[in-house]
């Protein structure tokens, strides 16, 4: 990379990005969306141990575990996509 491109990928790097995890999805109907009301359950597609998705500005960049991090859940990466493990 020349030097001239350098100070461009700078500011590119400040860039916030919205990074976030799905845990699992479903498909209700509106029927059933509308009776949801505290304490409601709603089961998703995936298992408890199932690796959860990771993405970037809504594009699956890496798939991780769920994990507690000083009583916070945080994600422990195990796969980014398109990259050998």
């Amino acid at each position: 990379m020349s030097n001239a491109t350098a100070p461009n990928l700078d500011v590119l790097l400040d860039v916030p990005v919205k990074l976030s995890v799905e845990l699992g999805s479903c498909l209700l109907p509106m029927r059933e969306v509308l009776q949801l009301a505290t304490g409601s359950v709603v089961p998703l597609d995936k298992l408890a141990d199932t690796p959860v998705d990771i993405f970037v500005n809504q594009r699956r960049i890496a798939c991780g575990r769920v994990v507690v991090v000083e009583d916070m859940f945080g994600i422990k990466l195990t796969e980014l996509v398109g990259k050998p493990t």
